[in-house]
């Protein structure tokens, strides 16, 4: 990566429809939190930022988080949006725009994402730069903020919808990445039989 990329999970939600919060949920030997962090350094992010919220303490307790920066979202029960926010809150308060000039951002809940797909996006970080990933032709996760859209990104984030209208707003560099994740998302515990 020629720019400094921070990585972002967002994992602070309650995971109502799962049946408890998904940072908690362990799968192949790990906590969905410990593999979406380690994702994102193995992918070449620094810092790595995670939003928790729901059972914030639990979380805690149990997750190696070593390495890690965790924020906090007071917010949680509002939706992604609030967490988006607290991320780039306390990427802007804590690092530089000459040590990091994008945040690289994923749920916690899209286990099919590896280090291939961060590094993928990561690359294309500058700035200016907006990108995401593509699954079968749509839109995915990790998504790529440049600095310089931190804080409307901010401004518009509501709800769940997190950065989407911001990002519909804005030209967009889309980055395939079929042949090295997948883009499905956990959302109910029969979600894990996928591959």
């Amino acid at each position: 990566m020629a720019e400094g990329v921070a990585g972002v999970v967002l994992a602070a939600g309650a995971g109502r429809r799962f049946g408890m919060p998904k940072a908690l949920v362990e799968h192949r030997g790990e906590l969905f939190v410990e593999r979406a962090a380690r994702v994102l350094a193995e992918g070449g992010c620094a810092p790595v930022v995670v939003v928790l919220g729901a059972a914030a303490d639990t979380v805690q307790e149990r997750a190696d988080l070593t390495g890690v920066t965790v924020v906090v979202n007071p917010d949680w029960s509002t939706g992604m949006g609030s967490s988006l926010r607290v991320a780039l809150d306390a990427l802007a308060r804590t690092t530089s725009a000459d040590s990091v000039s994008a945040a690289l951002i994923t749920p916690v809940d899209m286990p099919g994402i590896g280090p291939s797909a961060v590094r993928r996006v990561a690359a294309h970080a500058s700035h200016a730069r907006l990108a995401a990933a593509t699954h079968q032709g749509r839109r995915s996760h990790p998504v790529l903020l440049g600095r310089d859209h931190w804080s409307g990104a901010s401004e518009s984030a509501a709800g769940d919808s997190g950065a989407r209208q911001y990002l519909r707003d804005h030209e967009v560099t889309l980055v395939t990445c079929d042949d090295v994740s997948e883009g499905y998302d956990i959302d109910r515990p029969e979600d894990l039989e996928e591959p």
